[in-house]
């Protein structure tokens, strides 16, 4: 049997595996199976007022499921298959489960880009939920190997460093105006040169990543750090000096999203007083890059 039809063969089990997509890895189950969606909540220790990001292979694939607007249609061809998640209002017919929309009338989409994601949703034709596959305020995993350490019993399909490094960006179009809930893969200036300008969110969760504290390393972080203090590693961005990792030298932004969970990983697992983290500028990439620093930073 391959891996990928034993994989498809877990999930209609109603147990969960590690999937790898563009972003970073996922833990993927069933999304119309009631006890596979709280198997992943109980598994990474994740509040269920925090909903879960629903993969499918098509927009079509889920027109029982979303009301389906203009807009995010327009999104979809312009940015799927890609790190881009709608939030559509919930159809009355929905068949996914309502524990991955915590409560909310609302449901997050996005069809992955990876290869061997988008192979795995058509082969089984059911929409998967996958939110990051890291027990819950950890930083998100990017390779195989990181999702083990949280999950060492877990199936995980091999794919690769993930490329984009960093979770897809939000975007709400449930009501009147296109809102922001979480800058990510695809920059907020792509879109809205696709739809006009993006309004941001008001109080409350709305959507995955919202949470005040998420994306942690165990080692407390110090932003926009010039210098490094006593005990400190430095991750670097650009021309910084006596980092100990930097990612991006060149001050590339999409490089350094795509290394910044990995290096966060690497020097969370030094022995150390705390990490310090270079300025990273608030365009493009560096809007997500700074949100999951900012959120990572808080402490308890």
């Amino acid at each position: 049997m391959s891996d990928l039809h034993h994989a498809v063969s877990l999930l209609k089990e109603g147990k969960l595996i590690g999937l790898p997509t563009e972003t970073v890895y996922g833990l993927a189950a069933d999304a119309l199976n009631s006890k596979a969606m709280a198997s992943i909540f109980h598994l990474k220790g994740r509040p269920t007022f925090n909903p879960l990001i629903i993969h499918t292979h098509s927009l079509e694939a889920l027109k029982e499921d979303i009301i389906i607007t203009p807009t995010a249609r327009l999104l979809a061809e312009h940015f799927w298959p890609g790190p881009l998640t709608l939030v559509l209002r919930r159809s009355p017919h929905c068949r996914i489960d309502p524990l991955a929309s915590a409560g909310l009338p609302t449901l997050a989409v996005r069809i992955p880009r990876h290869p061997l994601a988008l192979e795995l949703l058509k082969l089984i034709n059911r929409p998967l939920a996958a939110p990051s596959a890291n027990l819950s305020n950890h930083l998100s995993p990017t390779t195989k190997d990181m999702v083990l350490k949280d999950f060492k019993d877990l199936y995980v399909l091999e794919g690769g460093p993930a490329v984009v490094g960093v979770e897809s960006t939000i975007i709400g179009l449930e009501g009147d105006v296109p809102t922001l809930y979480r800058p990510g893969g695809i920059a907020l200036e792509a879109i809205e040169a696709v739809i006009g300008t993006i309004a941001q969110p008001g109080k409350g969760i709305h959507a995955p990543g919202m949470q005040k504290k998420h994306y942690a390393p165990n080692h407390s972080l110090r932003l926009n750090a010039v210098s490094k203090n006593e005990g400190e590693l430095l991750l670097g961005f650009g021309d910084t000096k006596n980092a100990d990792l930097n990612l991006s030298p060149t001050g590339d932004l999409t490089e350094a999203a795509s290394n910044l969970f990995y290096m966060l990983h690497l020097l969370d697992a030094r022995p150390s007083k705390g990490i310090a983290v270079s300025p990273i500028p608030m365009i493009g990439l560096g809007l997500a890059m700074n949100d999951r620093l900012k959120r990572g930073a808080v402490r308890d």
